[in-house]
């Protein structure tokens, strides 16, 4: 009886000494999505009442701390601009300055998306003595892992310069560069990735623990000394702390850790996109990057990762870019070009979720295939202005009879058809393009976007 005598006195005089507090993510420096009832939340004594004044209106909203001592409530916001202050009271005053609207993605994934400068990246370490633009803002969450959601991580809102972008991605600096120019607003970037991990690490637990057949592609994850391997285990510290804060979208560049499970990364994948709507209560846009072509120890691994990408992106609102002639060399995971890769992101948010006309932004990709005599006529989606070859002859084109024996064909561009033959196949049953791990196709939309890899079989695939 006298402990809890003791508790309760000593709750109350800590109460008297209460002060508000915000998450990280809450601070100076930062962007709050435009046009958008967006939430700000934080701590305070139970009962304390707190009030949120932004300096773009005359109004005031008003919140009271919870008998846990949380306290949230959501401010509309105008069209992109600022700079802007936004006063917090309750028994103390918090003042955040320097606050942009404008629009917010988070960035996310594995090592692809992590590379920065300091990784040694030639194209943006050449952005560094130019980098000092305002209207880009970084909030990076530094590798944290958690085995249950946290109400908050590590960070701070910087505007880019050329010390901030040293250690950001790549892939989001110049995604939020091209967005920023193109719609001339404000643009905050979330960095949460992390080299080597699977997307079971980025995934609820609960999705992957609950289904026994991704319960059983997560056992198979390797342990590396060099990130988490436990279902949810990223999700929790690095994206559940900044669920609460308004984006537009994601983006996503993953996968390569998954390839020993490609037959269940679409399941898990689109779980993962439709897991974080839900948290956030948002339908947002969600556009990631197909992993590069790579030589990969277990022969057809990476293209049946490619493929479940390939199936994964007709999912809601879900959108992906193909980069097989971005790769210096195949025998680096890690292809050099980011620049590229971040521009055709962006071109995929512009024309997809700002609706910017004119701007080519999906690559072409296979419809249907009809067979006439000894050859096979292939249609493209998205291939309306035709298709073309970068060399004298097309090449990573394949054929198979009934036998399902592939051998190199020959392939002729129509507009936006491929007619595809070869002397050794008489009665054509299947056609793939691209198909293997390493390959690098050359044919194009006439835009310059590379067609996507394909098979228009369900085989079993040699991974022997």
């Amino acid at each position: 009886m006298r402990g809890i005598v003791i508790t309760a006195l000593l709750c109350m005089a800590l109460s008297g000494y209460g002060n508000i507090r915000l998450p990280r993510i809450i601070s100076s420096n930062m962007v709050l999505q435009q046009h958008d009832s967006v939430k700000i939340w934080g701590w305070a004594d139970p009962y304390e009442e707190v009030t949120v004044a932004p300096s773009w209106g005359q109004q005031t909203y008003k919140a009271t701390g919870s008998r846990d001592a949380r306290w949230e409530l959501k401010v509309a916001t105008p069209a992109a601009g600022g700079p802007y202050t936004i006063v917090i009271k309750g028994k103390n005053t918090l003042v955040l300055n320097n606050v942009m609207t404008g629009e917010v993605w988070i960035c996310s994934g594995q090592s692809n998306m992590e590379m920065s400068a300091e990784k040694g990246l030639q194209d943006v370490k050449a952005e560094l003595s130019s980098a000092h633009l305002n209207n880009i803002r970084f909030f990076h969450i530094p590798k944290t892992t958690a085995p249950y959601p946290q109400d908050d991580c590590a960070g701070q809102w910087a505007a880019c310069d050329s010390i901030t972008l040293q250690a950001f991605s790549a892939v989001a600096y110049f995604f939020g560069k091209r967005l920023s120019r193109e719609l001339n607003v404000p643009v905050g970037l979330i960095a949460a990735s992390w080299g080597g991990t699977a997307a079971e690490v980025w995934t609820p637990d609960s999705l992957v623990h609950n289904n026994p057949i991704l319960k059983q592609a997560a056992a198979r994850i390797a342990p590396s000394g060099m990130c988490p391997y436990q279902p949810g285990y990223a999700f929790n510290a690095m994206i559940a702390p900044v669920i609460p804060y308004t984006i537009a979208g994601a983006i996503w560049y993953q996968g390569e850790n998954n390839t020993g499970a490609a037959g269940t990364y679409k399941q898990l994948f689109t779980a993962m996109i439709d897991s974080w709507r839900m948290a956030w209560k948002r339908d947002f846009p969600f556009y990631f990057v197909q992993i590069a072509p790579f030589r990969y120890q277990v022969k057809n691994t990476g293209a049946l990762l490619q493929e479940a990408q390939l199936q994964s992106a007709v999912h809601h609102k879900t959108g992906m870019v193909v980069i097989t002639d971005l790769v210096a060399d195949t025998n680096d995971v890690h292809p050099a070009n980011k620049h590229d890769v971040g521009l055709r992101l962006a071109n995929f948010a512009l024309a997809d979720t700002y609706h910017r006309q004119g701007i080519p932004f999906q690559s072409p990709v296979f419809s249907n295939m009809r067979i006439r005599g000894n050859k096979a006529i292939i249609t493209f989606n998205h291939a309306d202005k035709g298709l073309v070859i970068k060399g004298a002859t097309a090449t990573e084109w394949m054929i198979a009879g009934d036998d399902k024996i592939f051998y190199p064909a020959e392939a002729v561009i129509h507009q936006r058809t491929v007619t595809v033959w070869s002397k050794m196949v008489k009665a054509p049953v299947a056609v793939r393009y691209g198909f293997r791990d390493a390959a690098m196709g050359n044919v194009f939309s006439r835009e310059g976007l590379p067609l996507a890899p394909f098979r228009t079989d369900n085989w079993e695939v040699d991974t022997k």
